[in-house]
């Protein structure tokens, strides 16, 4: 009889370490992508937040890698465009809410490795606002075609005027449009959708682009939020709001990790979350370092400087921080890295950060920014580079970061010392590396 009870107790505990480290065909990892809309690094409590509550943010991060400076876009489709393809604005972007058909994205990229593929949330590039320019602007293969299996968009063929994103919202799924209703919540339905998708491919290696339509405005309540019991209410907008929209942020988040936990899919799976730009000027947000307006739209710290989270289990056994810088163009080669695929991109590889290798860290971030969109984000187009603590703008402003955050002193040319001279000198040669924004105002 004892010989038995241990033979199943052996028995028990492999077939949990199995279960544990369970794997997909190709013992390949599987990468989810998730990025929410408009919310800076000030928005997470891990970034020292003390306005607003991200616990499953927080426990990917202190079990992952937290990246101090990461460097985006300032405005959501410079963002989109960089991070999908790994180039600079100035090579692809060729006006707001666009990527044209004949660029090579992440999406394709992972298909190409083997990768079941999904996209879901906003979507904003098939040329809505300009379907002048666009004649095929209404393509519900597109997300198809960047590489992507199946898809759960807005804003793929019809504006946000049309139908919003949040209660009864208008989404694209797999080529129709999902019926409405009042109370249907956007984030949930492509919540639903990304869970359903992991379940399905869990035997095969899934690639999951999540780019979220929270946090962005319209702020409004969340299922979580008191009135939502009211449907009148639903659209009635109130910054108040924002923190409800950070918490349901924080909980999608925390659903498909529970979802990855229960498939025993957690420790071979890469789980990346970060921002498309800054937070909306309209929100005020507080930290232990200090008060932190939104800069959304601005080439200020606090419209690119967003929140970086990586996940992987199986190859990062201790959470630390990350502080040297990274930039958009960087995900696309890091992706790359991973499938072993050579491809042409102005980005860095990071993967052998998320490995334990050797690794040699980027000395500059670099951003070509012209939105082409509203006249309050179009006065800030600009070129700039910078290192950690300075920046470099094509105009010839020069800033200590680490004193003058907000960028309110450029520093005098004439008083720099022989650090900052050298610096300076380092980032002007980058500069003339690329090209000056074209004459359009």
């Amino acid at each position: 009889m004892k010989t038995i009870f241990n033979f199943l107790a052996l028995f028990l505990l492999l077939s949990l370490l199995s279960c544990s480290g369970r794997k997909n065909k190709n013992d390949k990892p599987n990468v989810i992508l998730i990025m929410a809309d408009d919310m800076g690094y000030e928005c997470m409590s891990c970034y020292g937040s003390t306005s607003y509550k991200t616990p499953n943010l927080d426990n990917l991060a202190s079990k992952g890698i937290r990246f101090s400076a990461c460097v985006s876009q300032p405005l959501c489709t410079p963002s989109r465009v960089k991070i999908m393809t790994g180039k600079y604005n100035y090579r692809n972007y060729e006006y707001f809410g666009y990527l044209n058909p004949d660029q090579y994205t992440f999406g394709n990229l992972m298909k190409e490795a083997g990768y079941e593929t999904c996209a879901a949330g906003k979507w904003q590039l098939n040329g809505l606002y300009f379907k002048d320019k666009t004649p095929d602007w209404n393509d519900k293969k597109r997300p198809n075609h960047f590489g992507f299996d199946e898809y759960c968009l807005w804003q793929l063929t019809h504006k946000g005027q049309e139908g919003e994103r949040y209660a009864d919202p208008l989404i694209d799924q797999n080529g129709k449009l999902l019926d409405r209703n009042i109370d249907d919540y956007g984030p949930d339905i492509f919540s639903r959708f990304v869970l359903d998708f992991i379940e399905r491919k869990k035997d095969k290696p899934f690639f999951v682009y999540y780019p979220m339509v929270l946090v962005h405005n319209p702020f409004v309540p969340t299922p979580d939020s008191k009135n939502w019991k009211n449907p009148d209410m639903r659209y009635q907008e109130d910054t108040a709001y924002f923190k409800d929209m950070v918490a349901y942020t924080d909980k999608i988040v925390g659903k498909i990790m529970k979802k990855l936990h229960e498939l025993h899919l957690e420790n071979n799976t890469i789980v990346i979350f970060t921002g498309d730009n800054g937070t909306n000027i309209r929100i005020t947000s507080h930290t232990r370092k200090g008060v932190v307006q939104g800069g959304k739209g601005n080439t200020i710290d606090a419209g690119t400087h967003v929140p970086l989270i990586v996940s992987w289990p199986e190859k990062i056994k201790e959470g630390f921080v990350y502080d040297d810088l990274i930039e958009f163009s960087d995900f696309f080669p890091t992706l790359a890295e991973l499938t072993g695929k050579k491809v042409k991109s102005d980005g860095k590889s990071f993967f052998r950060v998320l490995t334990g290798e050797k690794h040699t860290p980027r000395k500059t971030a670099f951003v070509y920014y012209d939105p082409q969109w509203s006249k309050r984000v179009n006065k800030y187009r600009n070129v700039f580079v910078r290192t950690p603590g300075y920046k470099l703008y094509r105009d010839g402003r020069f800033f200590n970061l680490n004193t003058d955050i907000l960028e309110k002193h450029p520093l005098d040319s004439t008083r720099l010392t022989s650090e900052e001279k050298a610096i300076h000198t380092f980032l002007k040669k980058e500069l003339e590396k690329h090209p000056a924004l074209p004459e359009r105002y």
